[in-house]
């Protein structure tokens, strides 16, 4: 006999810091851990950005041993993550440090998670790419520190992984992946240049928006046991709080941060938009909208950020007759009147003036690839399932052909 869900859960990283300056507290962060040696992984952008050097200062100055590593590549492959544990399993560390945008900070979370555990990384991940076996809570700590405003890493149980030989992009999902500490400082952001600062605060708009209309916790079946309970467990009256401030931050000032990054109120609310999108969207799930992101990145290598700005407007558009409320306030949130604009022109019309892209024309994706693209979305049932409109591989593909 059928039972209803009644119970929501919310995860989010053990502890976080926030605010301009947070970073000078990672040393004693570190020594309350009782971490004597500490592994940073992030990429090459972040180093020449002089962000390193001022990390490993502060890290020099309290007498803590650290390694850097600082091959991460954007949209992280296998083998970025294989890499990274082998040096963890070789040094040894005490604390696994990410700083970067997602893909570093994924890649130390599962860094941290995988080293001790026993299987290989596409054992724990998600079907279609992995065999999901379930993460042992065998790893050591781990922290994260963003320097974009958008993906919510430091706050989410997820990690994305890239298969390019095969054209995949999964996951690893699971609450072990969750940091123990996110240190969000946004300062760190200042030297993000205008056009990733647009597609990383899209993508936070994505995490808010797509929290916001999932489907309710409490519309779907209960879970055998709580442990069975997925990590994307559907919105709650918490999730709406959180998604709705995200929406109106990043409504009010990603428009700012683009045009100048030195901005530090704007940086601050966004970072304080993305943190908010992230723990929404970690609780209450993404949807469409990233399964089409995830699909299409896998194969054409469209940056995660601006895949997402692409397909959200027309996601929304397919979504709105099922929560045509919600979509009014999210035009509202963003600073227009629902009785002129719908949500999904209201999204459109920021993505516009951020100077994104506004279809797959500008990654020469043609209708040809459309069935393709749809059909691998359509395996992204962990994202599908939480979306509150039911979409067939015909409607996903009638969601890329208008974002063409």
């Amino acid at each position: 006999m059928h039972q209803s869900e009644t119970v929501w859960e919310f995860s989010m990283a053990e502890r976080v810091k926030f605010g301009v300056g947070a970073a000078e507290e990672l040393p004693s962060a570190i020594t309350e851990r009782n971490a004597e040696s500490v592994l940073l992984l992030t990429d090459p952008g972040i180093e020449d950005a002089g962000i390193v050097t001022y990390l490993t200062g502060l890290l020099d100055a309290a007498d803590v041993e650290y390694h850097v590593y600082t091959d991460v590549e954007p949209e992280p492959s296998l083998g970025v993550y294989e890499s990274a544990i082998q040096l963890a399993e070789d040094r040894s560390p005490d604390l696994v440090i990410g700083v970067g945008g997602g893909s570093s900070m994924d890649v130390a979370k599962t860094t941290s998670a995988v080293t001790a555990a026993d299987g290989s990384i596409l054992e724990y991940a998600t079907p279609p790419t992995g065999d999901g076996k379930p993460l042992p809570d065998t790893g050591i700590p781990c922290f994260c520190l963003p320097t974009t405003a958008g993906t919510g890493s430091e706050t989410s149980p997820v990690a994305v992984i890239s298969v390019p030989e095969e054209a995949l992009k999964g996951g690893i999902s699971s609450r072990h992946l969750l940091p123990q500490l996110a240190i969000v400082d946004p300062n760190l952001a200042i030297s993000l240049p205008p056009e990733p600062t647009a597609f990383s605060g899209m993508d936070a708009l994505g995490h808010a928006v797509e929290a916001y209309t999932a489907i309710p916790f409490d519309a779907k079946p209960r879970p055998s046991t709580p442990r069975d309970r997925p990590e994307y467990n559907g919105r709650s009256i918490l999730t709406d709080q959180f998604a709705r401030k995200a929406i109106d931050l990043i409504g009010r000032n990603l428009r700012r941060a683009v045009d100048n990054g030195y901005d530090v109120e704007a940086r601050r609310n966004m970072a304080l938009a993305s943190l908010m999108a992230g723990m929404a969207f970690t609780n209450a799930g993404t949807t469409a909208a990233h399964a089409l992101a995830m699909a299409t990145g896998a194969e054409y290598d469209v940056p995660h950020g601006i895949a997402v700005a692409m397909f959200l407007p027309e996601v929304v558009r397919f979504n709105a007759p099922s929560v045509p409320d919600r979509c009014d306030d999210i035009v509202r949130l963003l600073g227009e009147d629902p009785d002129e604009t719908s949500a999904g022109d209201a999204i459109a019309n920021l993505r516009a003036d951020v100077r994104l892209p506004r279809g797959l024309n500008a990654f020469d994706i043609t209708r040809d690839q459309v069935p393709q693209i749809a059909e691998k979305a359509s395996r992204l049932d962990r994202l599908l399932s939480k979306n509150v409109r039911r979409m067939t591989k015909t409607d996903l593909e009638g969601v890329l052909e208008r974002s063409l």
